[in-house]
This record gives structure tokens, C-alpha cells and sequence, in this order.
């Protein structure tokens, strides 16, 4: 009987050896692609048929979200008008493991008419699309993953992971960071962070607000009903400190008898953690951690209080 894991981790062991093969494969013609791709004015045209084109089509994603702007074509659809969308200053990316793809070749000269830089991505060195093109990565394999050895397998693989290594040398050379990645995906959790701010997600009504001279007793059911796990201490409209439910608990422990008639201003953290609204919630997250905090007040420019953002508001 047929051991069907045995077959996934033969399968998993050939992609891996693949995508490691690729390494020694790097040249000269892989830094001249990137550096056509670095100096590009224009957009990054991808295409390939079939397996190819979809990996072609995620390459270009890649690219996209990662600083360089790039959109996959279909080379099928080229030839029935979809060429006008590509421009001059523009670099093509030709994705085919032979290297004899007919559709890919038939679009070669229009590219050179162009006079666009063409890089070929193939696993043959002597193909025509690689004597072709103006810089040619190889990216061969030993053999497909694929019992048969016929369906593409080890090589869309090995492909696809010298993409991500193309936008990753890329990222480098433009210096790209997180908050660059974060406009480009402000769907995501990370460019939520990234571009929200405190004045975007605090707590600004019913703020739990006391007075310094409220006794601890009084103070406890301020800071349940609360539901911040804190009152903030005010003298009319100057902020005088906060109370933290930490720092009732440890307040009764170590005044006992006395904790009852004890004035907040007693047992306050004095000058608490404040923020504009416009700090972005990234960066009130590295605070909170850095501190060890778990909510900090929002304030204007003459320190008027505004709001409170806590742990949970953070998680946009």
C-alpha cells in the first residue's frame, strides 16, 4: 500500500533541495537584472504561459507591495490589444522554464522594437528567450518534484522563491520599510498600526476622571465602572496623576486599616505617560511594552486632556 506522507515528504524534500539549488545558480545576470529593475522609470511588466504565468502573476504582486511597481500581462491577451499597457521606460520579466515558449517568443521583438530591457527567467541557458534577452537568470532543476516528473513542481517552486529573493535585494536597494510596506496595505493588521493613530482609536467619552482628594474606597468603584482598569486624577483641568487598579490592590495591602480613608493623591503615579493624538498606534505599542504600561492619556498641545488609549484599543 501506497504511504500517501511518504510521497508529501518526498515531494517537500525535492522543492526544498530545488529552491537551495538555485543559490549556486546566482551570477552576474541575476545583479544586472536587479540593477535594470533598480534604475526601471516606468513599470515592471510580467508575464509567462500556463504554470509560468501564475507564478508570473504572484511575482508581480510581490514586486508591487514591496516598492516596485509592477503588474503581470497575459501573453495572450498582449496580442489582442492588452500591449498598450505597457510604456516606455518599462523592464519585462519573461517567465519560462524552457525558454521556448512560442507565445513568449513571438513578443520578443515588439519588447526590442521598444527598446525595453528584457530579463528572461528560465532553466535553459541556450534557449532562445535567454540569447534574447538583455539579462537571463537561470533557475534550473535536477527534476520536477512530480512522481512522473512531468507536471511543473520543484521548478514553479524554485521560480517562485527566486522572485521573493529578486523583491527581497530589491527592498534593500530602495531602503524599504515597514511604514512604506504599510501604504501599500492598509487592509492589513500591519498597516493598521502603521498608519492609525491614538486620536484615532482612544476613549474619549465618560472618561473615568476623579479628584486627587477622593478616598480609595470611593476610588475602587470609579475605576470598575471605568472598565479602563484607571481614573485619572484632575485639579479641574490640570492632570495631576492616575490610579491604576495595581496600585489600589498593593495600596491595601500595604496601608490596610487606613486604606479606606486614604486620598487617592496619597497612592497616585504622579506625572502618568501622555501622547498626542497624532502618535501613530505602532509607536504606542513600543511605549506601552517599554514601560510595562497598559493604557496612556491623550493630550493636546497645552496638555488638556483628551482621551485614554489602552492595550485594547491597540488592537485595530
Amino acid at each position: 500500500m501506497i504511504s500517501v506522507r511518504s510521497v508529501a515528504e518526498k515531494c517537500l524534500r525535492d522543492e526544498a533541495q530545488a529552491v537551495l539549488g538555485v543559490i549556486d545558480q546566482l551570477d552576474e545576470q541575476f545583479d544586472r537584472a536587479i540593477e535594470l529593475i533598480y534604475q526601471c522609470t516606468g513599470k515592471v511588466v510580467v508575464t509567462g504561459v500556463g504554470k509560468s504565468g501564475h507564478i508570473a502573476n504572484k511575482i508581480a504582486a510581490t514586486l508591487s507591495s514591496t516598492g516596485t511597481p509592477a503588474f503581470f500581462m497575459n501573453p495572450l491577451d498582449a496580442f489582442h490589444g492588452d500591449l498598450g499597457m505597457v510604456a516606455d521606460g518599462d523592464v519585462v520579466i519573461l517567465i519560462s522554464y524552457s525558454g521556448q515558449t512560442d507565445e513568449l517568443l513571438r513578443l520578443l521583438p515588439y519588447f526590442q522594437h521598444r527598446g525595453l530591457p528584457v530579463i528572461s527567467i528560465s532553466g535553459n541557458r541556450e534557449s532562445l528567450l535567454a540569447k534574447n534577452s538583455t539579462a537571463h537568470i537561470l533557475v534550473s532543476v535536477e527534476r520536477e518534484a512530480c512522481p512522473l516528473n512531468l507536471a511543473p513542481t520543484s521548478s514553479t517552486t524554485a521560480t517562485l522563491a527566486l522572485g521573493d529573493a529578486m523583491a527581497c535585494a530589491l527592498i534593500e536597494l530602495r531602503t524599504f520599510k515597514a511604514n512604506d510596506f504599510a501604504q501599500f496595505h492598509p487592509g492589513g493588521s500591519l498597516g493598521r498600526r502603521l498608519l492609525t493613530t491614538a486620536g484615532d482609536v482612544m476613549r474619549k467619552d465618560s472618561l473615568p476622571v476623579i479628584s486627587p482628594t477622593m478616598h480609595l474606597g470611593d476610588a475602587i468603584l470609579h475605576v470598575s465602572d471605568g472598565k479602563l482598569g484607571l481614573c485619572v486624577i484632575m485639579e479641574g483641568r490640570e492632570i495631576k496623576g492616575i490610579i491604576t487598579d495595581g496600585d489600589i490592590r498593593r495600596a491595601m495591602q500595604r496601608i490596610r486599616e487606613r486604606f479606606f480613608d486614604t486620598e487617592v493623591q496619597e497612592v497616585m503615579t504622579k506625572n502618568p505617560k501622555c501622547i498626542l493624538p497624532t502618535m501613530k498606534i505602532a509607536e504606542v505599542q513600543k511605549m506601552m511594552h517599554s514601560h510595562k504600561i497598559h493604557a496612556v492619556l491623550v493630550v493636546d498641545e497645552q496638555q488638556q486632556l483628551l482621551g485614554i488609549v489602552d492595550s485594547f484599543s491597540c488592537e485595530v
